[in-house]
């Protein structure tokens, strides 16, 4: 998926939705910060979206222009609507949104998260491909660790545990 994608996207979900506002929390989030992010860091072609005062329209936008929808079939990518509770996240992760907003957007606010905050959620969840994608940010300086360390006390403490171990683990 690319920037202009995304703004896409945006623009449809928020039109199905009738809302002005989504959240971007999967990692294609990181075309908020860097919307010219390296290709192996858009290799999704979904966006997990949820509307922001409305998270409970994230099955309208899931059934509407989700997988298999008439939209991905034409597209080649879709929205995944998803819920807040579907990432683990810092306590002040709102506060660092990166905000997209254009004429591409329709009149729709693409809240995306930090790449901190993206990769506290990527190393939260721990599976193979969300460890090589922070492995990449790390690898092309589009994030320090320090980045992510300055965030593991807005975790839980075993959750804190559980990140520091994983970023400790990838390589410099």
């Amino acid at each position: 998926m690319n920037r202009q994608q995304l703004e896409h996207i945006l623009r449809a979900g928020g039109s199905i939705s009738a809302t002005q506002d989504l959240v971007v929390i999967g990692s294609q989030a990181i075309l908020g910060a860097v919307p010219d992010a390296p290709a192996e860091l858009l290799t999704s072609m979904a966006a997990d979206v949820y509307p922001l005062h409305a998270p409970d329209k994230a099955d309208l936008i899931d059934g509407t222009i989700g997988e298999l929808s008439p939209f991905h079939e034409t597209f080649g990518y879709y929205a995944h609507g998803i819920g807040p509770e579907t990432a683990v996240l810092p306590r002040n992760w709102q506060a660092r949104l990166v905000k997209v907003a254009n004429e591409n957007t329709g009149g729709v606010t693409g809240w995306c998260l930090s790449p901190a905050d993206l990769a506290v959620s990527k190393l939260a969840a721990g599976r193979p491909k969300d460890l090589h994608f922070v492995q990449t940010l790390l690898a092309t300086k589009l994030l320090a660790r320090a980045d992510v360390e300055t965030l593991l006390t807005e975790l839980s403490p075993a959750t804190s545990h559980l990140v520091a171990d994983r970023l400790f683990s990838l390589r410099s």
